[in-house]
């Protein structure tokens, strides 16, 4: 019976694939515990930073919230189907769907699920694990870029022009 590969197992023997930094799992795994545990802890039990949730009524929490959980999921999905869903026979930047549009649609993803979590309950010490969150991927997003330059060379950096980082552009260039 044939062992299924883990994930980084999987991705090492992918030849399309550049590569991650080394702690980039373990990290985003303990950033999210660290997340959801103070989100839930101060606003279901403590409440000891949500006092903002007074001023902004729910009327607008829960729509906006909701609105960043959906966007958060359909970037995730299909930046992940693409990355891991699909084969490439020829290794080469991906510049499809969701990748068009910005570099990283699945640390965006991540960024955007915290982000809905906090509007619908603004807990500000989860609000500060967000922050190191977001500094903790825009860090290994810029190492998985020089991967990515390394291997793709003058392509990945065409790319780099075209296409922002977080933040889609309104209006093509």
């Amino acid at each position: 019976m044939a062992r299924k590969k883990r994930h980084g197992e999987e991705q090492k023997q992918r030849d399309d694939l550049a590569g991650e930094h080394r702690v980039g799992d373990a990290g985003q795994i303990i950033l999210a515990c660290l997340f959801f545990m103070t989100w839930i802890a101060d606003t279901f039990f403590l409440q000891y930073s949500t006092y903002l949730n007074h001023y902004v009524p729910q009327g607008i929490r829960i729509p906006l919230g909701v609105v960043l959980l959906v966007l958060s999921t359909i970037l995730a999905g299909k930046g992940l189907s693409i990355v891991f869903g699909e084969k490439r026979e020829t290794p080469g930047v991906i510049r499809k769907n969701v990748f068009g549009v910005v570099r990283h649609p699945i640390y965006l993803s991540e960024i955007l699920l915290y982000l809905g979590l906090l509007i619908l309950s603004i807990s500000l010490a989860a609000a500060a694990v967000w922050v190191i969150t977001i500094v903790f991927l825009h860090g290994i997003s810029r190492y998985e870029e020089r991967l990515l330059l390394a291997r793709f060379g003058e392509d990945y950096k065409k790319y780099m022009r075209d296409v922002p980082m977080w933040i889609p552009r309104l209006r093509k260039r």
